[in-house]
């Protein structure tokens, strides 16, 4: 089978979780023996992330931009359509996109079947609220009734199809998935001798820096609790591009002081957030609203325990006694810091039953046997 993904951003700094689904699900599909083909666009893929690329075995078609800011590519209409012609179906990654609406145009003219996958982004939430409703007006809403599958990536994305009028029969459940392969056992020593953290118990976060992904009510609850007992000796770290927040988080920072416990460290790539993981006593993920958050997988396939907001799409995390759900709130993480930090020896318990639960459920292998089978529903 033939298969075209497409997605805006390939980019692991500004891309974020779709741009990993995109890659990672394109391996496992190539593996599984299939022929996958990724359509992009160019916005900060470097020479390195080709070789990358390359190394995978995949095939990447990068249009340029003539818009960083809104990703608008330059006009290739044939070119697309040459693509989608060569493919057996179409899969449309993210919501907000011109590119997309470029292969769906495609898709709709040479009468390919297609399916969406969001990613948690159909609803309208954050920057640009406007352009998003003129979008949804023009074309996105058309988009997802006239695909012929639409993709959950967790149960919280079901009503958000459904309020674009979305049967819920035509919705299939497909999580985000890890490879083994990408997250080697280190002792995370050298990520704590980088960056001074010595034997400091580590608290740490990981994404970029803005509204959503809700740093600031991360960086607030832990101030408020850090001179208590079970707090005192704890570090704070932000690992993630900055996405509009970082001056301010800094400048509370040094507001009260404590810079010497707080560190803002910038993107890290595969192999450092590796070591990262596994030099944390948990990852805490206080997102104000996600889908579900592809590093809960990162964390648990490293043995690392973690504390999510309920707006993250995986309270499985309290069933499976990986770590803590809260409310997404300073409050709500306040809770969850001291909950997590009053018993240092159940952190470890929790990291292995999380660990156990994501190599058991969340490999990509078995995410791309889901997708196939609804491959080969839409395309018989």
């Amino acid at each position: 089978m033939n298969i075209l993904n497409v997605n805006m951003s390939l980019d692991p700094v500004t891309g974020g979780g779709s741009a990993e689904r995109t890659l990672q699900i394109s391996r496992a599909l190539n593996r599984a023996g299939h022929r996958c083909t990724i359509l992009a666009m160019d916005t900060g893929i470097s020479p390195a992330y080709w070789q990358q690329w390359r190394q995978w075995g995949l095939t990447v078609v990068a249009l340029p931009s003539l818009c960083k800011r809104f990703y608008l590519p330059k006009p290739s209409q044939h070119l697309v359509r040459e693509l989608v012609s060569g493919a057996d179906v179409v899969n449309l990654m993210s919501h907000w996109t011109l590119i997309n609406v470029m292969a769906y145009r495609a898709a709709r003219q040479l009468a390919k079947p297609y399916t969406v996958c969001p990613a948690g982004t159909l609803a309208i939430f954050g920057r640009s609220k406007v352009l998003k409703r003129l979008y949804n007006d023009l074309m996105g809403r058309r988009i997802i009734l006239h695909a012929d599958g639409c993709i959950a990536i967790s149960r919280n994305e079901i009503d958000q199809f459904k309020s674009y009028g979305v049967q819920g029969s035509e919705i299939t459940i497909i999580p985000n998935g890890i490879n083994l392969s990408d997250f080697p056992e280190t002792d995370g020593k050298e990520f704590r001798t980088r960056y001074c953290i010595g034997d400091s118990p580590l608290i740490l976060f990981v994404g970029r820096l803005n509204i959503i992904k809700g740093p600031d009510m991360l960086l607030e609850a832990f101030l408020r609790c850090r001179q208590d007992d079970r707090m005192k000796r704890y570090h704070l770290v932000f690992a993630g591009p900055d996405g509009g927040m970082l001056n301010a988080l800094q400048r509370r920072v040094e507001d009260t002081g404590t810079e010497d416990r707080i560190h803002f460290i910038g993107h890290i790539g595969h192999d450092e957030k590796s070591d990262a993981y596994r030099a944390a006593d948990f990852l805490a993920i206080p997102s104000r609203r996600e889908a579900m958050s592809i590093v809960v997988l990162e964390a648990g396939i490293s043995g690392t325990p973690v504390l999510v907001t309920d707006q993250c799409g995986f309270d499985d995390v309290a069933a499976v006694a990986g770590g803590m759900v809260v409310g997404a709130s300073v409050e709500g993480l306040q809770e969850g810091l001291l909950g997590m930090t009053g018993n240092p020896a159940q952190l470890k318990v929790m990291g292995h039953n999380l660990e156990h639960f994501t190599r058991g459920q969340f490999l990509w292998d078995i995410m791309v046997k889901r997708y196939l089978e609804l491959f080969s529903k839409i395309t018989c």
